[in-house]
């Protein structure tokens, strides 16, 4: 990073100031995405793990709510966001933050915004795997090369555990950084994946307040993988030397991205949800009936299209992430492992672990299962 750049940032973080008019961050929207680090950039110090709560919520806005069966009167969840009002990113690692974001009084607004090429999307899903890539960058990047295990945060139905292999990292310190990066990326968007089934199968994160009502509902994992993206693209240039350079170079790349995707005004987003009452969701039902949410998308990889749209023609926008690099076979160097918990509620023991080998499967369990409880609901049964 030249000397200018890095004296901008610094008075940039000293005061508070937004830096949009300083950071140039591109988003790369192309299928396989080709960034590479020009060097081994500073990384973070090992960040806490990123797993306080941001409102995102079930599909739809307007949105009724109950608690224990009994409607809340007079009170609805907006649940719209839009491109140039989405607020400063801030790093989600802490309950203070949580409430910050729950009550409204944090910096971030966030919601869910329709764009011309990738259909609805969910902020709050981007930010939180940008947080997680950026998490695992800064726990991986120092080992980078050992074996070691990380457990991060709480159970989810299951304990989580990365397991590093040991390997020969690349030679090239820039190449190194890059398949550091490019690896966290894919971490991410795997405990992504395994929310959505978690949430599926029974998993809360408040007790007593269930989420099925959000389990792959259509726009979740395909934020998440734009997130994933984004943070990538922002530690490929060099923005993770503190959670403080992450969270300005988030909030430039978060807005430049929405319109570049095409994100419309909040009146269109609101017509677009309109269009598809009682296809995709259900806006007599409230939080958390399960099937306010008609329409989910089981898929779990994150070779991804957005899910189709009614009218929605050019909303096709097909993303993944990198399988390899430095002739590095990623998926062979880290692996997600879900191992029984305390709680699995609905969740099947598995022999020993759960792998994202298996997510189709449990996937595909949920989605029968849905699909016999809607037909029974249309056939009165």
């Amino acid at each position: 990073m030249n000397l200018w750049r890095s004296s901008l940032l610094v008075i940039a973080a000293l005061y508070g100031q937004s830096v949009s008019a300083v950071l140039t961050i591109g988003s790369d929207f192309s299928w396989l995405p080709q960034q590479q680090a020009t060097q081994a950039w500073p990384v973070a110090a090992p960040a806490a793990m990123p797993d306080g709560l941001r409102p995102c919520c079930a599909f739809g806005y307007g949105l009724k709510t109950q608690l224990f069966g009994i409607p809340v009167p007079f009170y609805r969840i907006g649940n719209i966001a839009e491109s140039g009002t989405l607020g400063q990113h801030s790093y989600n690692d802490s309950p203070f933050t949580s409430l910050l974001a729950i009550s409204g009084l944090g910096t971030e607004k966030n919601g869910i915004i329709f764009t011309r090429r990738g259909g609805f999307i969910d902020t709050a899903h981007i930010r939180d795997s940008a947080d997680m890539t950026f998490y695992l960058l800064t726990r991986l990047y120092p080992q980078l090369g050992k074996a070691f295990t990380l457990s991060p945060g709480g159970e989810e139905l299951a304990r989580r555990k990365i397991v590093f292999r040991a390997f020969t990292p690349p030679a090239d310190p820039a190449q190194a950084y890059t398949l550091a990066v490019w690896l966290s990326a894919r971490i991410a968007f795997d405990m992504a994946a395994w929310h959505e089934i978690a949430q599926w199968y029974g998993y809360e994160s408040v007790p007593g307040f269930p989420e099925g009502v959000s389990a792959f509902s259509p726009e979740d994992l395909y934020s998440n993988l734009i997130g994933a993206r984004l943070a990538a693209s922002v530690l490929l240039d060099g923005h993770g030397y503190s959670r403080t350079g992450f969270n300005l170079a988030m909030t430039t790349v978060l807005t430049d991205a929405l319109v570049q995707l095409g994100g419309v005004p909040a009146a269109q987003t609101r017509i677009r949800f309109d269009r598809v009452d009682k296809r995709w969701w259900d806006r007599s039902k409230a939080i958390p009936q399960k099937f306010l949410l008609l329409k989910r998308n089981y898929q779990t990889g994150n070779d991804r299209v957005p899910t189709p749209v009614p009218g929605a023609p050019l909303a096709v926008l097909r993303l993944t992430l990198p399988a390899r690099i430095a002739g590095e076979t990623l998926e062979t160097l880290a692996e997600l492992q879900l191992w029984p918990g305390k709680t699995m509620e609905n969740l099947p023991p598995p022999a020993r672990y759960y792998t994202r080998r298996d997510f189709p499967a449990l996937a595909s369990f949920a989605r029968l299962n849905d699909q016999q409880q809607l037909r029974q609901m249309a056939g009165g049964g």
